[in-house]
């Protein structure tokens, strides 16, 4: 029997502490270089010497400042603020790969999505191909607050909201322009024909866009959708979307359960069980031996801070944890914040106890929600590929506790081992992303419901103006 393979993505952000609170502080995290561009050249050329698919590039618009009601905790341990725009990067790591993919994170709560459909085309063309949206719908207030609103809408209809954006995106992406529009006719003086290219005349709920897209079709038209919600709301907007799916939690046991909805949700929207990649977070620390490893592990922790830790907690669950007992079990939850966040601590640790918020931020001092594997490379693999066995997840978005040195590991000691198991790549497909995900072609399958927006091409040329609108109905 083939071994499953494993899938890997690079968990980033464009901050100095993302996933590992107070671990900036170590002598050998490079993170806040990033505002370098050298370091995101060199971590990409790395990442792609390791043949991961790609790297993830977290966001959030707006500060951690649910915690004593204040942002100064956030910004004095650096806790994902400062940040810089994760879209800026791409274009130059690009130019210094050929394979690499890279998921974007952008909210669907904070920009129309006319400029931001050709701003994704864009990246598309210039990756040739290799671009992926991770659709997110933003919990932070302070995000709301700083673009205007007086508060976020409520979680269900933040991704009501986000189903009439893809559906404006989808219809200029896949339906304004078709496929032999730009004819490139110098004879003629014709770049593109007029009638090959439609208005999507889309009026909705929250959008009213009429016209034209302002790209002419990319190597996917559409990028690849990534998302990451695990609340029962998301998991069906994943279901109707997703192509690329995260999920985190510290243990198989959580995992599970929700892989299993998510592939049920991809079937009752339609779709195959296996239309989307799930990826589990998760953080690795690994050596030529479990001794060095957990040296280092142990080395890495020394850093941690609780408080930066209970700063993210705060904002991920929307409780105020500041005035809490550590010794507490952890209780309640905000339903506007991120939901599966709060879930995943209201249950037992990993030794079958309620947790307690000192439990949580030692846990979380190390990559977050998600597990870490610590041991030689034979160990950190079996555990792997356990939960690609045992979860039904599809590989892992490797977070980082120091970086480039998490990933510098990862690539130097696991990546050979999972190589030589045959369970990971060792070369690349030349393809775009979605080609290299699921081998089926550079454009959405037919079964996802952004296709239904597709215009068959016109058979002849003509020189007058477009008319007719998009196939698919609006909102």
């Amino acid at each position: 029997m083939t071994p499953r393979q494993i899938r890997l993505n690079a968990f980033e952000m464009n901050c100095v502490t993302h996933q590992s609170p107070g671990l900036w502080r170590h002598p050998d995290d490079q993170a806040w270089r990033y505002k370098d561009l050298d370091y995101w050249l060199d971590l990409a050329r790395l990442l792609e010497r390791g043949r991961f698919d790609g790297i993830f590039i977290a966001d959030v618009l707006g500060v951690y400042d649910v915690y004593d009601a204040s942002r100064d905790a956030a910004v004095r341990h650096a806790a994902q603020v400062p940040v810089g725009d994760p879209l800026l990067t791409v274009p130059a790591m690009a130019a210094v790969t050929e394979h690499l993919g890279f998921g974007i994170t952008a909210s669907t709560g904070f920009e129309h999505p006319y400029p931001f459909a050709r701003r994704m085309s864009t990246l598309d063309h210039l990756t040739k191909g290799r671009v992926g949206w991770n659709v997110v719908t933003s919990y932070l207030e302070s995000g709301a607050r700083n673009i205007g609103l007086m508060s976020h809408a409520s979680h269900d209809e933040r991704y009501d909201i986000a189903d009439e954006y893809l559906e404006v995106c989808f219809k200029l992406w896949e339906g304004s322009w078709e496929d032999d529009a730009v004819l490139l006719d110098k004879a003629a003086g014709v770049y593109a024909d007029p009638a090959r290219v439609h208005a999507i005349e889309h009026e909705g709920r929250w959008f009213q866009v009429p016209g034209v897209h302002l790209s002419e079709p990319s190597p996917q038209r559409s990028p690849v959708i990534y998302q990451a919600g695990a609340s029962s709301r998301g998991r069906r907007f994943a279901g109707r979307h997703a192509e690329a799916i995260f999920t985190s939690g510290p243990t198989i046991e959580i995992i599970a359960p929700l892989v299993a909805g998510i592939r049920e949700e991809l079937e009752a929207a339609g779709r195959e069980r296996d239309d989307a990649r799930v990826y589990t977070m998760a953080t690795v620390v690994v050596d030529e031996t479990s001794r060095g490893a957990w040296a280092k592990h142990d080395d890495l922790r020394s850093y941690g801070s609780d408080e930066a830790a209970l700063v993210l907690l705060s904002g991920w669950t929307g409780l105020d944890l500041s005035g809490h007992d550590l010794d507490a079990p952890l209780t309640g939850g905000n339903e506007d914040a991120i939901q599966s966040a709060a879930t995943v601590f209201l249950g037992s640790n990993p030794q079958g106890d309620p947790w307690t918020l000192r439990d949580i931020t030692a846990w979380a001092a190390i990559g977050g929600r998600g597990p870490v594997f610590v041991g030689d490379p034979g160990e950190v693999a079996d555990e792997m590929q356990a939960w690609v066995d045992e979860a039904d997840v599809d590989g892992f978005n490797l977070a980082y506790a120091i970086s480039p040195g998490t990933f510098e590991d990862v690539v130097e000691h696991l990546v050979p081992e999972l190589q030589r198991r045959g369970v990971h790549r060792s070369e690349y497909e030349d393809s775009s992303l979605r080609d290299r995900l699921f081998g089926a072609g550079d454009r959405l399958p037919d079964r996802h419901g952004g296709a239904t927006f597709r215009r068959r091409s016109s058979s002849q040329p003509s020189s007058t103006s477009a008319g007719g609108t998009v196939a698919g109905s609006t909102s």
